[in-house]
């Protein structure tokens, strides 16, 4: 874990859970920067803030999480989103990593799994793999493909490729996976760049949800 506290915005429609999620970060030793009741307020305060990681909240009236996500390039916003959710909707958590989510995590989660996925999102990680149940890769495997998506069939992926994309859907960076299977960090990068041209992903996220639906992880 890097010894720099990552800045982070808090995007919540409740004052309360706004006031909570900053008090357990900062005992964490985490910068809290900023805050947002809802999507739009915080794309304008990210814009100028640029923190290192946005813990986003889905549900919220008018400008939601998903509304955030969707409109985060057109703002020039490119902060790695956290979504922190209630689970209780599938497809909304499906719709959020689909929108650009770099990770999501429960509310009832521990500081320490908090301030652990904080740090993993602000050093080029993702976090999909360690919260998701078999309730959600049934659900992502069933789901249609997004809107838009070409139908064809993906490249079959090497072992080593495999084992690269476990790693990045458990929320390691491309220097923590460099060093858990041995190869330079270069070589990571050529193999994430492999997956993602064979899955016909745009992003690390994406190739993980591809990858899950295609039966691969």
């Amino acid at each position: 874990m890097s010894d720099v506290a990552p800045r982070v915005f808090v995007v919540d429609d409740q004052t309360l859970v706004r006031q909570g999620i900053r008090s357990l970060l900062e005992l964490a030793g985490i910068d809290v920067i900023g805050e947002a009741s809802d999507g739009r307020e915080a794309l304008r305060e990210c814009k100028v803030l640029e923190p290192d990681v946005v813990l986003l909240d889905l549900r919220m009236p008018t400008y939601d999480g998903i509304w955030f996500l969707r409109h985060q390039a057109g703002y020039g916003v490119g902060s790695p989103a956290l979504v922190l959710t209630t689970f209780d909707d599938d497809e909304l958590v499906l719709q959020a990593l689909r929108a650009g989510a770099q990770g999501y995590m429960l509310k009832d989660v521990t500081v320490d799994q908090l301030s652990r996925a904080v740090h993993s999102l602000a050093s080029g990680g993702t976090l999909i793999s360690p919260s998701i149940t078999d309730r959600l890769v049934r659900a992502i495997r069933s789901a249609p493909p997004p809107a838009g998506a070409s139908g064809d069939v993906v490249e079959e992926l090497t072992e080593r490729e495999v084992e690269v994309l476990r790693l990045v859907a458990a929320g390691y960076s491309n220097r923590q996976i460099a060093e858990l299977v041995y190869l330079a960090e270069g070589t990571v990068k050529n193999h994430l760049s492999s997956i993602l041209t064979k899955l016909g992903a745009r992003d690390r996220t994406n190739a993980v949800l591809r990858a899950i639906r295609e039966g691969m992880l």
